[in-house]
């Protein structure tokens, strides 16, 4: 795992090339501890910068950049091709080649040498971000893999062509334009993270998952082509179906063939251990390939209806892993947010961002490469959301529209929503719902929905109209403002949109900065092509029956641990962050939310911030998320300001 940069664009004199483009690269050093490198050429003005975290071929040979046996494509490389060595053994069958040392990245040279970039890439079953420089045909190849595992950002600053793997490295550049996109900001409000290709940057984009990007000597961009689709595959494999069989046994053939090749290394390894069915699953195939204990890793917390510690404990114990666990207190918390924008690096909202670290920075102490079980719940539909989702729109439309219409707007007063809740409030603890006075009115706008699209939009998103939090800034069209995909039934079309948009700008963007930050590599065995492929054939009664999903992943998991330390309901991996923030974290939230210098930045409504602040605070409203969201961005803000000058605007 590594850090990569570069840039084109404007012939320099080499001095200013290398010196600008390892500026750049000192800035990935905890993405790549082990080594450095840098490769120039002044006549095109290009530079490649690399740091290298060390797991396959820990010898020089594995040094980057690389050129290419044919001296033709040098290239600096993020990832892991894990079926590496089968492209190898291809390769070979035409011919002894000379190989210096057994790297991967090797490899994926040598292919790109005899294949060409365009073939190689959906050729490569791995986690990377790329770019390969052609010196014959003087084009630059930037590429992302099919699901967005490792990050690459990219953009046009004044007459440079700039990437990288996060964004600190592009700062480094002197051609970089700080500007903020407001209506990024926009996005963030409603997702809790900037979806791609946005970033927060009006001159800088993610590059999507599954897309290749060629790029001239000029720094302009040729071609942008995708040389894989989610969406595609998924309508292929729907098409054909699961083949006759056990198909709990042909998941387990096909997921244990992705945990091994995952467990490839030449460092130290172990797991993530949640207690979850899904982390627990990839821990129990990993133990039945290794020949002795694996190392696994969990997170507790104190306080009550947070804490999967004891369960994974319990599964650990079954399986016989050598576990550690650690428990979180608010002071932890506490200790780690200033880091949070250095790490994440634009505004990033997940607060399972902070026990991700904690976990991440723990399991670093013993291993370098840690598997997770990130993706089961997009593939099997493990998330309530869909079955509440599908549940509440098909309910309502049994309603005539002027009595759904009806009730969303008594539902949408606040003098319903105070008397719903003080009739809560008299019921036994157990029974009282704190945030159904919050909820009522997405309930209403639920109810008035007219497609699953609108349902799904509105359970995901954070706040319901961002502009009107902001003082200016609007959404631009993502996939979830497109609809959801109609050629697929309700749940399953609410499964591909978290796969591409929820699970590559959240999920694996939250693990990726939270182990980089700290040096750890992270594989997802989930995320298999094969593995993705065969979960979409398998029927959607298989996965999701009644108020459950991940059915025969349930299935699986019991054939190594018994039914009854893991079937228990999902807590998820989330923190006690209401409580905090009424709390230990309350005069650090009080300082970021100021009214006047919420108005001398100028970007949110200190009026519209400050009512949805008090009512938390008062215990009337519980809008934890929504706060930590508008948090996360005055945190990255500040942060941001110290390292850029912004001026301040003035409002009348």
């Amino acid at each position: 795992m590594c850090g990569i940069v570069g840039f084109i664009g404007v012939a320099q004199n080499n001095g200013a090339l290398s010196a600008t483009v390892e500026g750049m690269a000192r800035q990935l050093a905890h993405r790549g501890p082990d080594d450095a490198g840098r490769w120039t050429d002044p006549r095109h003005g290009i530079a490649l910068g690399h740091r290298r975290l060390s797991i396959i071929d820990l010898s020089g040979a594995g040094h980057q950049p690389m050129i290419s046996r044919c001296q033709r494509y040098v290239t600096v490389y993020n990832g892991e091709i894990y079926n590496f060595k089968e492209l190898k053994a291809e390769l070979e069958k035409s011919g002894a080649i000379n190989w210096s040392g057994h790297s991967d990245t090797e490899v994926m040279l040598e292919a790109v040498s005899r294949w060409g970039v365009r073939k190689t890439l959906p050729r490569l079953n791995g986690m990377f971000a790329l770019s390969i420089w052609d010196r014959r045909e003087r084009k630059l190849h930037l590429a992302r893999d099919r699901f967005g595992e490792k990050p690459l950002f990219y953009g046009r600053c004044g007459k440079s062509f700039l990437f990288a793997s996060e964004l600190k490295a592009l700062k480094a550049h002197p051609d970089f334009d700080p500007t903020i996109d407001r209506n990024a900001l926009a996005l963030f409000l409603r997702h809790n993270y900037v979806p791609g290709p946005f970033s927060i940057f009006e001159k800088v984009k993610k590059l999507d998952p599954g897309t290749h990007l060629e790029i001239d000597e000029g720094g302009s961009i040729v071609q942008q082509s995708q040389y894989w689709s989610m969406e595609q595959t998924v309508l292929r494999a729907r098409a054909q179906g699961v083949r006759e069989g056990d198909t709990v046994s042909r998941l387990n053939e096909i997921l244990s063939k992705a945990v091994e090749q995952r467990m490839l290394a030449d460092v130290p390894l172990g797991a993530f251990l949640s207690g979850g069915i899904d982390s627990s699953l990839i821990v129990a195939l990993m133990q039945s390939i290794s020949e002795r204990p694996v190392n696994t890793f969990t997170i507790g917390f104190t306080s009550q209806g947070y804490n999967e510690a004891d369960v994974a404990a319990a599964v650990a114990k079954h399986l016989g892993t050598n576990h550690e666990e650690l428990y979180v207190t608010p002071k932890d918390a506490l200790n780690l947010i200033p880091q949070i924008p250095e790490f994440w690096d634009e505004p990033f909202a997940d607060s399972s961002q902070i026990p991700t670290f904690l976990v991440s920075r723990m399991t670093r102490r013993r291993v370098t490469v840690a598997l997770s079980g990130d993706g089961g719940d997009e593939l099997f539909g493990g998330y309530t959301r869909y079955i509440l989702a599908n549940r509440l729109f098909k309910n309502s439309r049994k309603l005539p529209t002027p009595i759904r219409n009806a009730a969303a707007s008594i539902l949408e007063r606040p003098s319903t929503a105070i008397a719903a809740q003080a009739m809560v409030n008299k019921l036994p603890a157990k029974f009282r719902h704190q945030g159904l006075r919050d909820r009522l009115p997405k309930v209403a706008r639920i109810l008035s929905s007219e497609d699953i699209s609108d349902v799904y939009r509105q359970l995901v998103s954070h706040f319901d109209n961002p502009s009107d939090l902001l003082i200016r800034g609007e959404e631009p069209p993502t996939y979830l403002s497109c609809g959801l995909s109609g050629e697929l039934s309700n749940i399953e079309a609410m499964m591909l949109a978290d796969t591409l948009t929820y699970l590559p700008d959240d999920i694996l963007t939250k693990v990726d900065r939270a182990s980089m930050a700290v040096s750890l590599e992270t594989r997802v065995p989930f995320l298999d092509p094969q593995v993705v492929e065969f979960a979409w054939q398998i029927p959607l009664a298989e996965k999701v029956t009644g108020n459950s999903g991940k059915k025969i992943l349930r299935r699986l998991l019991y054939r190594y641990v018994p039914q009854r330390i893991v079937d228990r309901p999902k807590m998820g991996f989330g923190i006690p962050i209401g409580d905090w923030l009424r709390g230990p974290l309350r005069s650090w939230a009080d300082n970021l939310l100021e009214p006047r210098r919420l108005l001398e930045e100028g970007f949110f409504n200190p009026s519209a911030v400050t009512k949805i602040w008090e009512r938390h605070c008062e215990g009337s409203g519980h809008h934890q998320y929504q706060i930590w969201t508008i948090l996360m961005f005055q945190a990255w803000l500040e942060k941001h300001r110290s390292e850029n000058v912004i001026p301040v605007i003035q409002h009348n």
